[in-house]
């Protein structure tokens, strides 16, 4: 058993560290008191501070709920993750199990948070090169030697409908020519004038805004994390007030089956 020495130095180790619960007391979050000195925070505010460590004033944190708004939450349940969740209240599932599993499959490498850690990653590696002196057609083809650029093009159509809403809103906010989202366009002239013909897609934007408020890949990854949680929420609710089993529904015959052949049971 721990002697009472062992326990307050626990307890110091706790109240130093990330955050802590002191049962019947108070709780301290990254060196703050959570009810006393954080109790006004929105909930936007608090994520944030959680991972960055960083209080943001009300504009960024408007800015950065626009971001999971406008780029994030489609109650569509034809949408990759969405399905899952669809899925998941058509079966009658529990919303927890069907958050947690379309969260899962939004850590992709192809869509989802694969392609915004990449995003943010060539922007960062990007944009030092060119403040070093690099040219722009440069930079862009010595990345494309190595790997496909991801923040520009789009599967289905060619434009993004959610650029223009968030680039209106960066800039009502006072964040629309930061550094990032400046040389976003300048990455865009290039890839626009170049064979490729390609447009940045709003993971790119997102990348740009997120940088110019100073987060780093890992916090946007982090803050990123849950963005799609609306679009799940309401997919699930609206697929557990229906039918179950009723949400695309697929005809046995339309399964190419190549396992055992049907077999006939006789009595013996």
């Amino acid at each position: 058993m721990r002697g009472p020495q062992q326990l307050k130095d626990a307890e110091n180790h706790w109240e130093t560290d990330i955050g802590a619960w002191f049962p019947g007391e108070r709780v301290v979050f990254r060196g703050k008191d959570l009810f006393h000195e954080l109790g006004d925070s929105s909930w936007m505010g608090l994520l944030l501070f959680g991972i960055t460590g960083r209080e943001f004033n009300d504009k960024q944190i408007r800015l950065f709920e626009g971001i999971w708004t406008i780029s994030t939450s489609y109650p569509d349940p034809r949408i990759w993750n969405n399905r899952i969740a669809a899925l998941a209240g058509t079966s009658r599932s529990t919303g927890n199990l069907s958050m947690a599993s379309a969260i899962a499959v939004s850590d992709a490498l192809i869509y989802g948070q694969g392609p915004m850690i990449k995003i943010i990653d060539f922007l960062f590696r990007a944009n030092s090169r060119y403040e070093k002196g690099a040219n722009i057609k440069k930079i862009i083809d010595d990345e494309i030697k190595k790997q496909k650029i991801y923040g520009f093009g789009r599967p289905l159509v060619k434009s993004d409908e959610r650029i223009i809403p968030l680039k209106k809103l960066a800039e009502e906010l006072g964040f629309g020519k930061g550094k990032y989202i400046s040389f976003l366009s300048l990455l865009e002239k290039e890839l626009l004038d170049s064979k490729l013909n390609l447009r940045m897609n709003i993971a790119a934007m997102d990348a740009a805004l997120a940088a110019d408020q100073g987060l780093d890949r890992r916090q946007f990854y982090n803050f990123m994390s849950l963005c799609f949680c609306i679009g799940f929420q309401t997919c699930f609710i609206d697929a557990f007030s229906k039918e179950p089993g009723t949400l695309f529904p697929l005809k046995c015959n339309k399964i190419q089956y190549e396992g055992i052949k049907k077999r006939k049971w006789t009595d013996n």
